[in-house]
């Protein structure tokens, strides 16, 4: 369909390499049901090879999503293919991406490979994943810096193998409008059997043009848009999904053309991946922020309530931008909870919302109102037990200058308590949980905000910090604000243990 835009979601794999990101095998399953729920065209699951734990989550992904596409990456190599196409064996619409770089300062200093090997290679990936799975899309890695003609001729035989799809990614952000519209017009009229293909394109927003870049792609002959939610990814990121989505949306007169997205999932998708990753969306953000629809100028103040047009160009209500509404009472049962999970885009099984409950009935012993956002976090919360080494089960803080913190946690069937002293509440239990744990951590950065409305809202804690020469980004919530910062704080604990023990495991250490 040449009018219609395909959206291709790489939040769980390209996303999921921004530092800190990673997403456990239950993340991902929570995001890839939001992304079905949104509408996207293909959700990217995950690189198979990397690791076990890659290849079971892609394979959690493939079993639970019912309407989307679901892809699994592979690099040019028979292992990478076979893997991948093992993992998606159970989806209803599979797809297998494999890429091989063409860029000349990759074949010199990356492949040591020839142009007529990467020509062989390509071929030979794309007829065996075309062997194994019916949908194939082939990425040419850093295809902005590639010579065109070589370019074309790497495109023309991944298309003669058999692909379905050809990515033209501009790999490291470098590109301009201009040229990434010429490059596809160019290899889209150069490339024999193009016309039988869809062509996609993946940006970097290196230089601040990730989603210009994709929109110029348009013009010149891509119909698939490779993106994620909030724009997460490697360095500066991706292509934002919400604000392609939302150009196009919005300026059909300049591209009309057909998506899927369901709008107004948007704004829950953006605040459910900000709470699984930790990674707070600016509150400038286009689209998805907080400040995305607010006016304190007088002027556009008196402009908003004569006409909300003169200074908005879409509605609030069209991004699923809404005061978070009262979900459940203390005396609501676990029915009533599992289907308002279910609204959110939670499929919950018996156990879990039988652990969900307990939460649910504790927080709405603390608090007399109980938002969507709330529910959200409690499972979020609740699905983090994968990184649970050490499980927090009470924190007491007394005094000042110096402030003394009791801290009790569980390990396994063991449970360990630790007072240490700190310059305020949040110190001193940090210094109590290394203790325990017999690691120290330096706290990079520390965040908090109000989740909810009212006085007695969710708190949320972000925090980034690292041990040794690595750094893991924890998330923690409460309605108590040390809380909920201690429990960020040992959640990015659990992350370097769990990753410490892996280690271990993988004898890598």
């Amino acid at each position: 369909m040449k009018n219609r835009i395909y959206i291709f979601d790489t939040t769980l794999r390209d996303g999921e390499q921004s530092p800190g990101a990673s997403m456990d095998e239950n993340a991902k399953v929570q995001m890839a049901l939001q992304l079905d729920r949104m509408g996207v065209d293909i959700i990217e699951a995950g690189f198979p090879i990397a690791s076990q734990q890659e290849f079971e989550g892609v394979i959690r992904v493939a079993k639970i999503v019912q309407n989307s596409h679901v892809a699994g990456l592979a690099r040019a190599l028979n292992k990478d293919i076979e893997r991948a196409a093992a993992a998606l064996q159970h989806a209803k619409k599979p797809v297998l991406h494999t890429f091989l770089a063409t860029s000349d300062i990759h074949l010199e200093y990356k492949l040591k490979m020839s142009r007529d090997q990467v020509i062989d290679t390509v071929g030979k990936a794309v007829s065996l994943a075309k062997s194994l799975l019916p949908r194939v899309e082939f990425s040419a890695e850093d295809a902005t810096r590639s010579d065109r003609d070589f370019l074309a001729q790497v495109v023309e035989t991944a298309i003669g193998a058999g692909a379905d799809v050809i990515n033209l990614p501009d790999t490291v952000g470098y590109t301009t409008p201009d040229e990434i519209r010429e490059m596809f017009r160019y290899v889209i009229a150069q490339a024999k059997g193009a016309e039988d293909v869809i062509f996609s394109t993946h940006n970097h927003n290196d230089l601040g043009l990730a989603v210009a870049n994709a929109l110029a792609a348009i013009q010149g002959g891509a119909r698939q848009v490779e993106c994620t939610v909030n724009g997460i990814g490697e360095r500066a990121g991706n292509t934002s999904l919400e604000e392609v989505v939302m150009a196009m949306n919005t300026r059909q007169d300049q591209f009309p053309y057909e998506c899927g997205i369901v709008t107004t999932e948007i704004v829950p998708s953006s605040n459910l991946l900000s709470m699984i990753t930790g990674l707070i969306v600016p509150f400038n953000k286009p689209i998805v922020g907080r400040n995305a629809f607010a006016h304190e100028s007088g002027i556009h103040q008196h402009g908003m309530l004569a006409n909300a047009k003169t200074y908005e160009i879409m509605t609030p209500a069209s991004v699923g931008h809404k005061r978070t509404d009262l979900v459940l009472g203390k005396h609501s049962g676990r029915a009533g909870l599992a289907k308002r999970s279910s609204e959110l885009g939670f499929e919950l099984n018996e156990e879990e919302v039988g652990r969900l409950y307990e939460r649910f009935i504790e927080l709405a012993d603390k608090k007399k109102e109980v938002y969507s956002d709330d529910l959200r976090m409690l499972i979020v919360a609740m699905y983090s037990k994968a990184f649970e080494v050490y499980q927090l089960e009470k924190l007491r803080t007394f005094g000042e200058d110096p402030t003394v913190a009791m801290v009790k946690l569980k390990h396994g069937d063991e449970v360990i308590t630790e007072t240490a002293l700190g310059d305020g509440p949040v110190d001193a239990a940090c210094v109590a949980i290394e203790k325990i744990v017999g690691h120290t951590g330096k706290l990079e950065q520390f965040n908090l905000r109000a989740a909810t409305p009212g006085k007695d809202a969710f708190g949320e804690a972000h925090v980034t910090v690292r041990f040794e020469n690595k750094v893991y980004r924890g998330n923690g919530a409460s309605t108590d604000i040390v809380e909920a910062a201690i429990h960020a704080y040992l959640n990015a604990m659990n992350k370097h243990i769990a990753f410490l023990q892996s280690q271990e495991i993988n004898g890598d250490s």
